[in-house]
């Protein structure tokens, strides 16, 4: 008997083994380096997929792998599988397809799903899921033939459904409850819905979260408007990961999960983690020649996107939990590790003076990341010639001569989708979990691969089965039987698992007081920290029982505890929870997340709303300033900062001169009129920013007004509104400029 079960056991070890793609071990590594020569002169000829990949210089034992490339694509944006591991891209068929931008807002662009059907890693099977759309930028598969959508100036999400298995769409349902942001320029839109790990599913620029319930989104609303643009990461325990291109800042609003409202911190980015590496010249950069060192190549993110947290199993231990921060007007791709600062998150590139990635092709265009299913990183290269929009390449711009000279407009209808493997990386078998059981998937959250985790824990919850929930349990708490305990290659539930088996718990609404109590106990603080975050249910009903199991952990050893302690107490009315927090920050007076997210808190609460500001305008002036208030948070606010203040975070330069407080906004409503019409360059105060002030005349005249009225009237300015119609009359008198006006000119 004896001997049987040491066969069993060498058996059992010997699968569990085999299910591993790659060793995952740390593996040192030489570090990257730019071009021994930097090309300051590149050519904007076409590359063939093979020819371009060997411009590409990567770290010793890293390459890349061809998954699909044109014309098997066309101007792939954004890329997601779903439970079988097939490929859905969204494809924006009609983005600038000259520097005019001609053609455009036409739907053209389409959905395709690919797949892999011999297995070599190749896509070589191509569908149309869904034609005929408006230059798609959201996707999110969720079950079987199932995609939420969202397009290009729309406001509105669509859940498209295959019912006969042909991979085509073939029903079409709007989901009334969401409202997707709205703009006019594809760069301002929002984009990013991902189902992150506490079962919400998140955008980039609105002011609310969804949850799938019953097929059809619900929103919840945010404290603050989120500050982001193309791209939205989030990490193995739900901490989201933006990204700014307007503002240059590739990477910030990690500190707290948006639902607390927005927290930066100073330092939270690297000294010079602004500053890139690329191998080529960058003629073709909007900020001009401040950007550009004297090699000629970009010296600072302009278009930081399509950021993604590194989680598979198919690259060396190094490069897990690592950020990759896209840069396509530099031709780069930045790996930056996430170190913890007791409770306070610091970004800083993974190398010295070079990038993980970077081109000496003009036409790579890499605008998205993604930990794929077989445990590597996929790269999304656009391959498009022109990566600015229209706004900034029309005639009088800094670009446009240089995209006409190199020919950038002609590189259209191209595409490819990258790997990034290492030497010795194995392939390890397509997933299947759509037809998985619920015990399988159970199983799969303990995953090595954080891909094959998050997906068993989405489909878990929207199957709503719960038969799995002891199961769940048991898994969240580490539960072993005895058998499970003198089985060597049984181990114990990993940390990551246990996170996912509560929230997989939360998400079908079978979470419990007592597993919760338990779970306060976990030796691991990322369990711990959970827990707490999960307990706001029973915090906001001001439950004592709670209150009490969680006092104990005021006197936390891990920093991120008490910082989610003290997050989570904010939904308490008692005053019991109050004195905790207070305890919290009195016991911790160094510890700056915790302090200056408690201080930002309270000065939220103190600041005076817009309504009062305006309580005594008339009903139409209100309306201008409020519409006003929602355009600057979606436009102005990227540059300007929220406040108004501009953007200075984590070590970055500001991007664009502060607005409140100002005597010039307050002043002179005609200088500003002028600047939204034909926009501003040059420097300003004896101050030179990297980039000018785009112009908006091609907005009607009450959106030009609205904006306008609404800096007047708030960030501490005071003036009077201003009307279309003296919009209109300033438009009349300059009606023939082209150029920006500069601050010298407009003070005459």
């Amino acid at each position: 008997m004896k001997r049987i079960l040491q066969v069993f056991s060498l058996l059992a070890l010997s699968f569990y083994c085999m299910q591993c793609n790659h060793p995952a071990k740390n593996i040192p590594e030489a570090p990257a380096r730019r071009s021994a020569v930097i090309n300051s002169n590149p050519s904007g000829t076409y590359l063939t997929p093979e020819e371009s990949m060997k411009t590409m210089y990567l770290p010793q034992g890293y390459h890349l792998e061809l998954v699909a490339s044109e014309p098997m694509i066309s101007e792939p944006v954004a890329i997601a599988w779903d439970g079988n591991g097939r490929m859905y891209v969204a494809e924006m068929n009609t983005y600038m397809k000259d520097a005019d931008g001609n053609g455009q807002n036409v739907a053209l662009s389409k959905i395709v799903r690919l797949e892999d059907m011999d297995g070599d890693g190749v896509m070589d099977k191509r569908t149309i899921f869904i034609d005929s759309l408006l230059m798609p930028r959201m996707i999110l598969p969720l079950g079987d033939g199932e995609l939420l959508v969202n397009e290009t100036y729309s406001t509105d999400f669509y859940y498209y459904t295959d019912t006969d298995g042909d991979g085509k769409a073939d029903e079409k349902v709007k989901q009334p409850d969401a409202s997707a942001f709205h703009n006019m320029q594809v760069e301002h839109g929002t984009s990013g819905l991902i189902w992150n790990t506490d079962n919400w599913i998140y955008t980039t620029r609105d002011r609310v979260r969804y949850r799938w319930v019953n097929n059809n989104l619900v929103e919840d609303s945010l404290p603050t408007f989120l500050l982001g643009q193309w791209g939205l990461a989030k990490d193995d325990y739900g901490r989201l990961f933006f990204s700014i291109a307007g503002g240059e800042v590739p990477a910030l609003s990690f500190q707290q999960n948006p639902k607390y409202g927005q927290l930066e911190l100073d330092g939270q980015l690297a000294d010079s983690f602004g500053v890139v590496w690329p191998v080529t010249g960058t003629p073709d950069v909007q900020g001009g020649l401040m950007r550009l060192r004297s090699d000629s190549t970009l010296n600072h993110f302009t278009a930081s996107c399509g950021q993604s947290i590194f989680v598979g199993d198919g690259l060396p231990r190094n490069l897990y939990g690592n950020l990759f921060i896209c840069e396509p007007v530099g031709r780069l791709v930045r790996r930056a590790t996430v170190t913890n600062e007791d409770g306070k998150r610091v970004i800083k590139n993974a190398y010295q003076h070079a990038e993980f990635l970077a081109s000496t092709d003009m036409n790579f265009r890499p605008v998205n990341t993604a930990s794929g299913p077989d445990g590597c990183l996929y790269i999304v290269d656009m391959y498009h010639g022109i990566i600015q929009e229209r706004t900034w390449t029309g005639p009088g711009s800094f670009i446009r001569p240089r995209i006409l000279r190199m020919g950038l407009d002609k590189n259209i209808g191209r595409g490819r989708i990258y790997r990034v493997v290492h030497d010795g990386y194995k392939r390890g078998p397509q997933p299947r979990l759509l037809q998985a059981s619920g015990s399988e998937l159970v199983a799969y959250l303990d995953h090595p691969n954080g891909w094959w985790r998050d997906e068993a824990q989405k489909l878990l919850v929207l199957r709503g089965d719960k038969s799995v929930v002891p199961a769940l349990k048991k898994m969240a708490l580490g539960t072993q039987s005895f058998w499970d305990r003198i089985a060597f290659w049984k181990q114990k539930p990993s940390a990551v698992a246990r996170v996912h088996a509560l929230w997989t718990l939360d998400g079908l609404t079978s979470t419990d007081e007592n597993t919760l109590f338990q779970a306060f106990m976990d030796e691991d603080q990322q369990v711990r920290k959970a827990a707490v975050w999960i307990s706001e249910m029973y915090i906001k009903q001001d439950d004592p029982r709670i209150l009490g199991k969680l006092e104990p952990l005021i006197k936390d050893t891990s920093a991120d505890v008490r910082f989610q302690l003290s997050l989570s107490l904010r939904y308490s009315r008692s005053p019991h929870a109050l004195e905790m927090i207070e305890k919290l920050i009195a016991d911790h007076p160094r510890n700056e997340v915790l302090t200056a997210s408690r201080k930002k808190y309270e000065a939220d609460k103190r600041a005076q709303s817009l309504e009062s500001k305006i309580a005594g305008m008339n009903e139409q002036d209100k309306k201008l300033v409020r519409r006003g208030a929602l355009i600057f948070q979606q436009v102005c606010a990227t540059c300007h900062g929220t406040d108004g203040k501009g953007m200075a975070m984590g070590g970055s330069s500001m991007i664009a001169p502060p607005l409140a407080g100002q005597l010039r906004v307050n002043r002179d409503q005609d200088v500003l009129i002028r600047i939204l019409l034909h926009g501003l360059s040059g420097p300003i105060d004896g101050k030179n920013y990297p980039d000018v002030m785009p112009a908006h005349g091609s907005r009607d005249d009450a959106w030009i007004a609205s904006v306008i009225s609404y800096i007047r009237n708030d960030m501490g300015n005071k003036a009077s509104v201003v009307t279309p119609g003296e919009v209109k009359k300033i438009r009349k008198e300059t009606g023939k400029r082209t150029a920006a006006w500069t601050l010298k000119e407009l003070e005459k």
